[in-house]
């Protein structure tokens, strides 16, 4: 075992280890590939390792969600030893791409994690499970259902009320047999039959009464092609994926536990039909991430994509693995999220602030410092030579001495914030106004002696005198006791960028909550595009390459749009949670 003891408990890890203590697998067969043939034991005297799996649908991007689930099932298996699948659950062939098994693939191996050979599709068992179907049907544990939808929700009943038995549910096994068959081929159209497990239509819980296993479509499947013209459901398909691939233990949310009885009934009737291995796998439940300010429904995602509310699935403020990457949030920012949530039994709202808190501490250690003004107002020191330039030098990480100091050129006409100027200061302003002294940041002392206005009043430029002995480091610079100071670039030195300001997508915590529409939810000031005035040493700033910009926050070259000597930086995250204060 790995280092678990150092992990926070939770009840999930509770059950692995007594499930290791008392070698519960330890019997287990395992295979070199998933399957029922070709088989290898576990040696005499070897403790079976855990298998998680990571399932994924490939009918969108990953979202905030599944990084929790990503974070539990590969660390869990990483800190005991054991292995974590990545399988793509592909059984709707109507809503699944390629497009969306890359980026999930994509998104995983961002967040730090590996499987090896351990990469499955459902697809790759659809001959066995349509194998595992006709051993059910000949065994009287499942019939080929000929209503209709409509008929079929009708006699399913209610939560109070027991359903009743379909008038085809007393077939015989030969003729089931002949009609999956010829669903198989190909005989029928889309909803003509479906193949029903057959339970209890009288059960308390409405997943025992006789759900669907298999259903016709005729469409083409992105790894199969047009093998297949019937396709196994989910509840049906996952249990069997499992089993197939020696998964210990199975973690859901807490939506499947309804779920579980119908796991449990089919792969006892496998393992007893001797198509399965045992012990069984154990599906175990754990709280869904809920997130607010955002919305993690595939659903709506899909309508803010398809309605252009955002710039397709990677944008910066969409909540999903993608969006996240490009904004500049970290891997390790998540990985420290989801080991300070937990796991719980019920579910929790978590305020997004948590999330922005572990990207903001880990890019505190992590991003070296760099100047950027993002408002930039002229200011010009009238009695510095005019052709003169010198460095000043500023350290690459306050925190971190040992990564020096970085030269940063310093002329006559400098870049300054705008918010740093006031020709009529307000009480406690301490920064430059007229007769004001403040020190220029990592440079000298100046005092402000003016400014120029357009013609509709608006500043445009600041001027100023410098005190030459005040340079930050030297004998003098003691001398001028100053309570303002602000930061700055040299004008003829500095580059000017886009730069992309992000907020959160939504402006209230639960968009669309009391029923109303979500989409109006949206926060109109999500995205700010500027042109921004950066110090020469971002010019060379590589793709994905994060920094803190002093005073405005953490910020990401853009992995889609930076080129080289041309970086465009999106905001990840500010300084300070803004939010918390009322925003």
């Amino acid at each position: 075992m790995a280092d678990s003891e150092s992990k926070v408990s939770n009840f999930i890890r509770n059950i692995i280890e007594a499930d290791l203590a008392a070698g519960k697998y330890a019997s287990r067969t395992w295979s070199g590939r998933p399957g029922p043939a070709a088989q290898q034991k576990v040696g005499a005297g070897e403790t079976a390792a855990i298998r998680t799996r990571f399932p994924p649908e490939p009918n969108g991007y990953l979202h905030f969600g599944h990084a929790k689930s990503i974070c539990l099932n590969f660390g869990l298996a990483q800190d005991y030893g054991g292995a974590c699948h990545l399988r793509f659950d592909d059984t709707n062939p109507e809503k699944e791409e390629q497009e969306y098994v890359d980026a999930i693939i994509d998104a995983v191996h961002w967040l730090g994690w590996a499987w090896g050979e351990n990469q499955y599709f459902a697809s790759d068992y659809f001959h066995w499970m349509y194998e595992f179907a006709e051993k059910l049907i000949e065994a009287g544990h499942a019939y080929v259902e000929s209503q209709s939808v409509d008929e079929m929700r009708a006699s399913r009943g209610t939560l109070t009320e027991a359903g009743k038995n379909s008038p085809y549910r007393d077939r015989t096994p030969a003729e089931n047999l002949d009609l999956f068959r010829r669903m198989k081929a190909g005989e029928f159209p889309d909803g003509a039959h479906v193949l029903r497990a057959k339970i209890d239509m009288s059960s308390g819980n409405i997943n025992l009464r006789d759900p669907t296993i298999y259903r016709i479509r005729h469409a083409e499947h992105h790894n199969t092609g047009n093998i297949w013209c019937i396709y196994p459901m989910y509840a049906y398909a996952h249990p069997i994926e499992d089993a197939l691939e020696n998964i210990t233990h199975s973690l859901c949310t807490l939506e499947f536990a309804d779920q579980r009885p119908l796991y449990d009934w089919l792969l006892d009737r496998l393992a007893d039909l001797g198509c399965v291995n045992t012990p069984l796998p154990q599906q175990t439940e754990f709280a869904r991430l809920n997130l607010t300010y955002v919305v993690l429904s595939k659903r709506k995602l899909v309508q803010l994509v398809d309605e252009k509310h955002v710039d397709g699935w990677d944008d910066p403020r969409l909540p999903t693995l993608s969006g996240a990457r490009r904004r500049g949030f970290t891997p390790e920012g998540f990985r420290r999220f989801a080991e300070m949530i937990g796991v719980a039994k019920s579910d929790a709202w978590i305020d997004m602030s948590v999330l922005e808190g572990c990207m903001r501490d880990h890019l505190n250690e992590t991003a070296p410092r760099r100047i950027a003004v993002l408002d930039p107002l002229k200011l010009i020191i009238d009695n510095y030579p005019a052709e003169q330039a010198e460095e000043c030098f500023a350290p690459n990480h306050p925190q971190q001495p040992d990564l020096g100091k970085r030269p940063v050129p310093f002329s006559g006409e400098l870049w300054i914030e705008r918010e740093d100027f006031a020709e009529t200061p307000p009480k406690g302003y301490f920064r430059l106004f007229p007769g004001n002294k403040v020190r220029l940041r990592y440079g000298f002392v100046i005092e402000c002696t003016g400014c120029d206005k357009d013609a509709d009043g608006k500043v445009v430029a600041v001027y100023c005198n410098y005190f030459a002995d005040s340079k930050s480091g030297t004998p003098g610079a003691d001398n001028y006791k100053v309570k303002g100071n602000i930061h700055w670039l040299s004008a003829r030195h500095a580059y000017a960028t886009e730069v992309r300001l992000y907020d959160r997508l939504f402006a209230v915590e639960a968009p669309g909550s009391g029923g109303g529409n979500f989409i109006a939810d949206l926060n109109p000031n999500s995205k700010a595009v500027i042109t921004a005035q950066l110090e020469p040493a971002l010019k060379d700033a590589a793709a994905e390459e994060r920094f803190q910009f002093e005073r405005h926050g953490y910020f990401v070259a853009d992995r889609v749009d930076s080129r080289p000597g041309a970086p465009v930086f999106n905001r990840a995250v500010t300084l300070k949670d803004s939010w918390s204060k009322g925003k």
